[in-house]
Parts: C-alpha cells; sequence; structure tokens
C-alpha cells in the first residue's frame, strides 16, 4: 500500500500484481498505462476481462474452453470423431492445433494425477473419458500427457482402465523431452510426437 496513491489505484496495483510473473514494479507501471488510457480503452479491457469469466465454461464432451454448451472443436464434422486426443490442460490443445496435423476430437483433464498434491483421479475428467470410450464409437484413443512423471503416470492410469474396452491406445513420440510440458513445446517437436506416436 502506497500512501502517495489513491485507494483505487492502490486497489488496482494489488490486484495487478496477484498476476502470474507480475512484480510489484511491473504492476504499477500497467496501473498508470490504465489510469493514463482513453476512458473507452480501459473500460474495454475491464470489458474483456468481465465477457471472459461470464462467457466461457467447459464442453459438456470435453471440457475444452467454450462460449457454448458444445466447443467448436466437437461440434466440427470435419474431425475424425472416432479418435480422443487426451491432453492434461486447454492450452496443450492450442499448442498441438498449430501443427496443422491433428484432425481429432480432444478430452481435457483438468490436470494430472499427483497424490501429494492432493490431485486424486476422481479430481480429473478421467470417469467422463471413459463413458466418452464406452458410449462413443473410438478407434483410437492418443495420450497426450505432458512427458513427466505425474503425465507419464496418469497416462498409465488411464491405459489401464481402457484396457478392457478394446480400444486402440496411443501416446506421442518422444520427439517432447522427457520433463517437459506440451504447451512450451516448439512446433516442429510436437508435429514429430504427432507423426510418430506409438501405441501403448
Amino acid at each position: 500500500m502506497n500512501p502517495a496513491y489513491t485507494k483505487s489505484l492502490n486497489e488496482l496495483v494489488e490486484q495487478f500484481s496477484k498476476l502470474p510473473g507480475i512484480g510489484s514494479k511491473t504492476a504499477e507501471r500497467l496501473a498508470f498505462y490504465i489510469l493514463k488510457a482513453k476512458k473507452p480503452d480501459a473500460l474495454a479491457l475491464a470489458h474483456a476481462i468481465s465477457d471472459v469469466k461470464t462467457n466461457i465454461h467447459q464442453c459438456r464432451i470435453c471440457y475444452n474452453l467454450a462460449e457454448t454448451e458444445v466447443c467448436s472443436i466437437c461440434s466440427d464434422p470435419r474431425r475424425e470423431q472416432d479418435v480422443i486426443c487426451v491432453v492434461e490442460q486447454p492450452k496443450d490443445v492450442i499448442g498441438l492445433e498449430k501443427t496443422g496435423l491433428c484432425k481429432w476430437t480432444y478430452h481435457i483433464l483438468n490436470g494430472h494425477i499427483a497424490p501429494l498434491e492432493g490431485i486424486e483421479p476422481d479430481d480429473l475428467t478421467i470417469n467422463a473419458l471413459i463413458k466418452r470410450v464406452r458410449t462413443g464409437d473410438i478407434k483410437e484413443v492418443v495420450m497426450a500427457t505432458n512427458p513427466n512423471l505425474e503425465g507419464d503416470g496418469t497416462s498409465l492410469y488411464i491405459h489401464s482402465l481402457l484396457h478392457p474396452l478394446n480400444v486402440k491406445v496411443t501416446r506421442l513420440a518422444r520427439g517432447l523431452p522427457a520433463g517437459s510440458t506440451i504447451e512450451f513445446a516448439s512446433g516442429s517437436i510436437l508435429t514429430d510426437a504427432v507423426l510418430n506416436r506409438l501405441e501403448i
């Protein structure tokens, strides 16, 4: 709390400083940028934030981000509806889509299994995935969890549940370095991983 600032300005600095990667100095710069901006521009930012929190929810099929009941990928008839690619978070979908190779649908787990962090299988959308495979005409499930301890453990757990359902289960090839995340992988690495995926 800076006594030289007004209550509103201090509040804005505090809110900006809560954002990831934003320190106190950057928070102050952002707050002063908003203060100096034209009113319509500043309110447009506030409106965009409000819209994101009001309009975006999870797709009822794949749990990806959507503004309608079903996301644009699940509702696209050109997609391979019989192939599901399983990822940990919506940002992973963006990375995979940039390769231009992924014509399948997705299933977002909303995390990975991590008992030490208190994240158990029931905290994820694993049950919904199994139900999709059971009730749909699914020929392949592509495991695209992150190539680290938690991602591999989550993938193995899901594979054990899918095994009795007689569905082909593949994983992205290890063009992805162990310990990395899909979100930060380059397009060429992801392209390699998608094209050379292996059956589990």
